[in-house]
């Protein structure tokens, strides 16, 4: 820590936010005094194990350096400071131009428990965190214009290059989103880069050096965890896609590893308009758990009732190695797997079991170079593969346990061309633990 540097100290039992929160006997009671702080590179926010910021919320505005970042966390003995934000820390967002679809909602008011609003090197772990709905009176869970929710945002705006952005170890849970906005900050980690001011004095929004790890998100919607779609969408037309457009205005160095993602509404971990991200040893558990009749009821024009497990969206040589999809729940996609628009998409060694639209889909014409390989399918239902009008998919050396009477394509799902090279198929039934 640099000699400067300060640590302040909240603690919700014993702190008084007149104090200067210097030391543990000094300590803030509040959040509140943590967001009125002007904090510089190496200062530390420790809140104290045991404490509940009930209501409250935590939004920074500030920037570390690579030497010396910005640190959020615990201190002390037993739970983890949990953040209960109950649709507080409202902030409005604007993409500044409409999504690559007219009916993505593109602005509107946000509850986030924890927001980085324009900052760099800054690390927040260590820490739960809950952003309910039932404190909001006369809504109701699936309304259409219900308000976006998220236990972690994370936006670039009008500083350029957002880097260093870490978010470690957190229990996100209890986040109740919109169910039909995707790509509004909403569900349980989700970072956007939304148009500048002024672009050409700032720079492009975008992130680079992203790292997001050891997180478990459970009971999040709609989206589990989610890096990080962009105004700048209207630069990754068509399927091959060049590093130029992704070193002006895209992701760079985004690594999502060792997250648990369970019972997300929507999807679970996906990556967006990313250069190479690296996703490795996370899983996705029942997630797609409100994409149905039951929950996702009055969409009005917001259509595509679709979910996955774990994909990317405009990537360029996304690599997903080491994952697992388990018990996607069923809806128009409903895969563990979706090489969705992106050029060069590398599965490899990954696991899948019962996910109920299959194993992987390759997902449309502008889909191009995939790779799926030494993965292993187990009774994964509905249809192993869905090639979706796919130019050429490559499906070589992987494990299909299949149940008798489930066909390899998906039905109203084939199409395309893909190659199929020495996978090995086994009965179910033949399987032994």
């Amino acid at each position: 820590m640099m000699p400067l540097c300060k640590t302040y100290y909240v603690n919700a039992e014993t702190g008084r936010d007149s104090f200067d929160g210097l030391s543990e006997a000094t300590a803030f009671a509040s959040l509140r005094a943590v967001n009125r702080l002007t904090l510089q590179p190496g200062d530390q926010v420790r809140l104290a194990c045991g404490s509940v910021f009930a209501g409250q919320y935590l939004h920074l505005t500030c920037c570390g350096s690579k030497d010396a970042p910005i640190v959020v966390g615990a201190y002390g003995d037993g739970p983890a400071p949990r953040i209960d934000a109950d649709g507080q820390g409202i902030w409005y967002q604007d993409y500044g131009c409409p999504l690559d679809s007219p009916t993505h909602v593109y602005r509107g008011y946000v509850s986030s428990a924890v927001l980085l609003y324009d900052a760099a090197y800054v690390t927040v772990q260590d820490l739960e965190i809950t952003n309910h709905s039932g404190a909001i009176l006369g809504e109701s869970y699936s309304q259409p214009d219900k308000m976006e929710r998220t236990g972690v945002a994370v936006v670039a705006k009008d500083k350029g290059t957002c880097r260093g952005i870490t978010l470690r170890d957190l229990a996100i849970h209890d986040v109740n989103g919109n169910v039909y906005d995707k790509h509004m900050n909403n569900g349980g980690i989700y970072m956007t880069a939304l148009s500048p001011a002024d672009e050409a004095a700032t720079g492009p929004a975008r992130f680079a050096d992203v790292l997001v790890e050891g997180c478990y998100l459970y009971r999040v919607s709609r989206w589990g965890l989610a890096v990080g779609y962009t105004y700048a969408h209207a630069h990754f037309q068509g399927a091959a896609l060049e590093e130029a457009p992704f070193l002006k205005y895209g992701h760079e160095n985004v690594t999502i590893r060792d997250n648990y993602v369970k019972l997300a509404g929507g999807d679970g971990i996906t990556v967006m308009y990313a250069l190479r991200p690296l996703v490795e040893h996370n899983t996705a558990d029942s997630v797609a758990c409100e994409i149905n009749d039951r929950v996702y009821s009055h969409p009005g024009d917001r259509a595509g009732k679709v979910a996955a497990g774990i994909w990317p969206w405009k990537c360029k040589d996304a690599l997903f190695r080491c994952n697992e999809a388990a018990d996607t729940r069923l809806n128009q996609d409903s895969m563990a797997y979706d090489a969705d628009s992106g050029d060069g998409t590398v599965y490899e060694y990954n696991f899948s079991r019962q996910n109920e639209g299959g194993c992987v889909m390759f997902c449309l014409q502008e889909a191009i170079h995939n790779t799926f390989r030494h993965n292993v399918s187990f009774d994964d239902l509905g249809g192993t593969i869905s090639p979706s009008e796919n130019p050429d998919a490559l499906i070589a050396d992987n494990v299909f346990y299949v149940r008798d009477g489930v066909p390899f394509v998906r039905p109203q799902m084939g199409g395309g061309n893909y190659t199929a090279e020495n996978n090995t198929f086994l009965p179910l039934e033949k399987f032994t633990p």
